[in-house]
């Protein structure tokens, strides 16, 4: 394919994440769930969780989109497509739900996701044992974080319990399929770093 098609296919994909036009090829799994009543400050509460898992899930779409366009491995790339689709899942069901809980998506979704296929990139470029590794310990955090969630969501907000427990399944398969590909540990400094950047990504989305 040439730089110039493979340029505007990822433009689409990126215009179309950003956009919120992308739809699932599973069924969201709180769909069958009856919605339940919440206060306004628990629903303003579980619309920032959620709001932070969107705007995870914008990252993971770029993540993904650019450790297969660089990586040169034909297995590699179709494990990034495969897991690329899931979290293309996990975009849509959060969407709809923040719907639901009549918010909105992160306003800065534009620059989480210029950011993300930045670290896709670099990642790419480091091997593909770093990069699977990369892969994994991003897999891993996000796990931690949809814990917490579970933990933090309202009781009785069952919908949205029901996205992020299927989410945090997914998520381990990811980290699982990325050690089995031959993963490189994740430095400690590099882990930390990643970390902080966590945090401030997860601390201005829930509101913003």
């Amino acid at each position: 394919m040439q730089f110039a098609d493979q340029m505007i296919i990822d433009l689409d994909k990126a215009l179309r994440v950003v956009g919120g036009a992308v739809v699932s090829s599973r069924p969201n799994p709180a769909t069958v769930l009856a919605e339940t009543a919440l206060s306004n400050a628990e629903k303003r509460h579980s619309a920032g969780l959620m709001r932070i898992n969107h705007v995870g899930e914008v990252c993971a779409q770029a993540l993904y989109d650019a450790q297969a366009r660089f990586t040169q491995s034909q297995q590699l790339k179709q494990q990034f497509a495969h897991a690329g689709i899931e979290e293309e899942d996990h975009l849509a069901w959060t969407a709809e739900r923040l719907r639901e809980l009549g918010s909105h998506t992160s306003l800065l979704n534009p620059l989480w996701y210029v950011g993300s296929y930045v670290l896709g990139s670099i990642a790419a470029r480091a091997g593909d044992a770093r990069n699977l590794g990369f892969v994994a310990e991003t897999e891993r955090q996000v796990e931690q974080h949809l814990i917490s969630h579970l933990e933090k969501l309202p009781a009785q907000d069952a919908k949205s319990r029901e996205i992020v427990d299927q989410m945090r399944k997914d998520e381990i398969e990811h980290a699982e399929a990325a050690e089995a590909l031959g993963a490189a540990a994740t430095p400690l400094p590099v882990r930390g770093l990643m970390k902080i950047m966590s945090k401030v990504m997860t601390t201005v989305a829930y509101r913003i």
